[in-house]
């Protein structure tokens, strides 16, 4: 039996109704939903001997998520906790009668008439929220709160295969900005109650994941390559009993994405160039078991690692539940979007072209539908991914964001590039943009464009540039260096690194990209030479600004910032701030706004 969450692209309500559905693996046309509640349900998790399965709902009190338990032998589902901070996360254990559970403090009485009586002033670093590791016991639905590792911030749990300890990652705080740096790793005894302290862990440390070796048990996770932030994920690998630490992945040209604990040797899943490896992470390794065109994402694995489901998607197929063996190939379990598959699709291919400096490269290209590339010079517009690790992948290219297949429909040619600071091309090549952003990235797109270019697909005179978040950016920063193109499309984009560092979620993250702070004494500064607010006085190119009000990972600020100079400086512009909405955009009448608005927006500059 396979369990998977059912999610739609956007809401029309206040919550995202999401469902469980299982499927018996054997005979696909047994699936059915697991409940017929309207919540969000969410993180299911088999129990140790797959009978049960535990997951989160809020059918009783939206926006507050409990533990639900369903019995695969009558199909009843419950729920098994009420704590009044809702559950975040939760890990049946090796023990039947026992759950591992990460929630909130509850409100003490004095807090509840502090609210009541709007006595709420917050004082930063005071009862600020922190998740600790509490235990349930089914038996008795009394939920225990072991006195362990102080007021730190508990972020993931693992047990040892064999029913041993706990791995615990924990942070100092739950503030996204300070608290990823703060990581430590503890391990708990379940029969004790007492934990050992492993000390520090790597920035944004996650997916813990035991493994035995010959030297004892190692523990492996995720996290940012040190020193530089901006420098790609790698697997350090630890060594229990002599706490020594690798890095186990520091000299691979590709990058890995996702972790997975088995009875034995992990699973790794690596974004390598447009493609996707799984490879196990045995002591030689990691050695390679099998590799699929496009994304491998969100992998699920049995305990002994021999039989895997994931969602992948193909170039004109969107992501559905695949399952099969770890040494491939997998077969397709679900069909989600099936209105898809009569839509006709612009042609997608690899495209590899060399930097400036001699760097190999990839991205895709996307054919208007129904053309091939000697039916151009076509109208191009080049769509830049965030992050700046992040990457295009030789999958379906079809969102809520103004996408490749979206803009295919309407004419216009495609090129969604993978510059340098993105994963899938190892450590080095995605560090090589820290301090150095809108550099030698700018350049490798630039290159891409004048290719595509010479080979006659694109139309010099009509060139767009769109992007979201680094893509915004990206776009921002490319009308203020050049009158190349005839329209930009700017969404939710960086455009001071400074205030971006202040006023941002991950601030440090935007220092290590940007060079600088604006604390870093009297300037001018590093991030004043790569912020594209220092060149606005130089766009001549119309540009489309789409935002977010309660975006609080680039806040409005930024595009605000961006409008209030390009009316200074006279540039035909557009501001358009989507209420209730943070770095994506996720009610329905919003996301179509978007895709119209945009494509409005290109047909105005590009078609004429």
């Amino acid at each position: 039996m396979l369990c998977y969450v059912l999610a739609p692209i956007s809401r029309t309500g206040n919550h995202l109704d999401t469902e469980i559905w299982l499927v018996n693996t054997d005979d696909v046309t047994t699936s059915h939903r697991a409940t017929t509640d309207t919540a969000t349900e969410s993180r299911p998790r088999w129990s140790a001997d797959s009978g049960t399965l535990f997951f989160l709902s809020d059918c009783a009190d939206r926006s507050t998520s409990q533990v639900h338990r369903l019995a695969l032998a009558d199909g009843t589902a419950d729920p098994v906790t009420n704590w009044g901070a809702g559950i975040i996360d939760h890990l049946p254990l090796a023990d039947l009668t026992m759950v591992a559970l990460l929630a909130e403090d509850e409100l003490t009485e004095q807090d509840a008439h502090r609210i009541r009586d709007r006595d709420d002033a917050i004082v930063v670093g005071e009862r600020e929220p922190r998740a600790r590791l509490r235990l349930l016991d089914l038996r008795t639905g009394l939920v225990t709160t072991p006195d362990v590792f102080g007021d730190r911030h508990v972020v993931e749990l693992r047990q040892r295969p064999d029913g041993g300890p706990l791995a615990v990652l924990t942070r100092a705080s739950s503030d996204k900005d300070y608290g990823p740096r703060t990581g430590q790793l503890h391990l708990f005894d379940l029969r004790t109650g007492t934990a050992t302290d492993f000390g520090a862990v790597e920035a944004e440390a996650h997916s813990l994941a035991w493994w035995p070796g010959e030297d004892g048990w190692h523990l492996a996770h995720l996290a940012l390559t040190p020193p530089v932030l901006q420098a790609g994920t790698a697997v350090f690998d630890l060594a229990v009993d002599s706490r020594t630490v690798r890095n186990r992945t520091s000299d691979l040209p590709m990058c890995p994405t996702e972790l997975h604990q088995t009875d034995a040797d992990p699973l790794v899943v690596f974004a390598d160039g447009l493609n996707t490896t799984l490879a196990r992470l045995d002591p030689t390794g990691p050695t390679t078991l099998s590799q699929h065109t496009g994304c491998l994402d969100d992998l699920s694995t049995t305990p002994a690692g021999d039989t895997i489901a994931a969602l992948t998607s193909t170039r004109y197929q969107p992501a559905n539940v695949h399952i099969g063996p770890a040494t491939g190939p997998l077969r397709r379990l679900t069909n989600t979007r099936p209105e898809l598959d009569a839509i006709a699709l612009g042609a997608q291919q690899p495209l590899n072209h060399r930097a400036a400096d001699g760097l190999d490269l990839d991205g895709l290209l996307v054919l208007p539908v129904g053309s091939s590339a000697a039916d151009g010079p076509f109208p191009l517009v080049t769509i830049v991914h965030g992050g700046p690790y992040d990457r295009y992948a030789d999958r379906f290219q079809l969102s809520w964001v103004p996408s490749a297949q979206w803009l295919a429909a309407a004419g216009y040619a495609v090129f969604l590039p993978n510059p340098r600071g993105g994963k899938g091309h190892g450590h080095q090549f995605a560090a090589s943009v820290a301090g150095r952003i809108g550099q030698e990235e700018w350049t490798d797109i630039q290159t891409g464009i004048d290719l595509l270019i010479a080979e006659g697909v694109a139309d010099p005179d009509r060139l767009g540039i769109a992007g979201g978040s680094h893509g915004g950016f990206m776009s921002a920063w490319a009308v203020g260096q050049t009158d190349r193109f005839r329209a930009a499309l700017v969404v939710a984009g960086v455009i001071d690194w400074g205030m971006l560092t202040a006023t941002g979620e991950y601030g440090l993250f935007e220092a290590a990209l940007g060079g600088s702070t604006g604390w870093s004494g009297i300037g001018p500064h590093p991030h004043d030479a790569v912020s594209p607010i220092s060149f606005a006085g130089r766009v001549r190119t119309p540009v489309l600004l789409l935002h977010g009000a309660e975006d609080t990972n680039v806040p409005l600020g930024q595009s605000v910032y961006f409008h209030r100079a390009l009316r200074h400086f006279g540039v035909e512009h557009e501001f358009v701030i989507y209420p209730r909405e943070g770095h994506s955009i996720r009610e329905r009448n919003h996301q179509l706004d978007v895709l119209r608005r945009t494509r409005a927006w290109f047909d105005r500059w590009l078609q004429s």
